[in-house]
């Protein structure tokens, strides 16, 4: 197996295991210590390391190391302003008639509602005829796995929000799906600091 394959192979399970509910921000990331969860060498792991480092998935301490970035309030506010203007935009870019291949399903089943919610916004992003916004919201969905899977300790009705944009799209009333992403972020911008509280202390 080449390098880049090695290379390509260990980003991928990277962003899986960055993604899992043992990893909480600020944790240090020991690039040996994850070679071995991984079964590879130290090598490949710094690699992918610097890569996610550049997608801001991971921080690259002036030692050396890394860790996964730190959430404050203020810093989770800013994640889901970006969010929701990079939505708003993506939708203002969206052809007046969706082309082939544009279809945005109902939420996937058997998913938690996280990824759901992540899906479904690639999808939005995906359908804008900027090819860039799709590119942006990928890479803010994995920044914002994490937090995603404890706003359901806060939240409530997030199914609803869900079945909301999905109507408004589905009726393609550009309208009604600006004001369900307006809605969606403010109610999580008014309970960052309960989201931080249940984020820190997911087991």
């Amino acid at each position: 197996m080449s390098a880049g394959a090695t290379t390509d192979r260990v980003l991928g399970a990277l962003r899986q295991l960055l993604r899992g509910s043992d990893m909480r921000p600020g944790d240090r990331l020991d690039p040996t210590l994850l070679a071995d969860r991984l079964s590879t060498s130290a090598t490949p792991v710094r690699e992918a390391l610097h890569l996610l480092t550049g997608e801001g998935m991971v921080e690259a301490r002036s030692s050396g190391g890394f860790n996964l970035p730190f959430l404050d309030e203020r810093s989770l506010q800013h994640r889901y302003e970006w969010s929701g203007h990079l939505l708003a935009l993506a939708v203002r870019y969206w052809p007046r008639r969706p082309r082939e291949g544009d279809a945005i399903l109902p939420s996937d089943t058997g998913v938690d509602i996280a990824t759901r919610t992540e899906n479904l916004f690639a999808r939005m992003g995906r359908r804008s005829t900027n090819a860039e916004h799709g590119k942006a919201i990928v890479q803010l969905n994995a920044r914002l796995h994490r937090v995603r899977m404890a706003e359901h300790e806060v939240i409530d009705k997030t199914e609803e929000e869900l079945t909301d944009l999905l109507a408004g799209i589905a009726a393609n009333d550009h309208g009604a799906i600006q004001r369900t992403i307006g809605q969606y972020h403010r109610r999580r911008r008014r309970a960052v600091a309960n989201i931080l509280t249940a984020l820190y202390h997911v087991t």
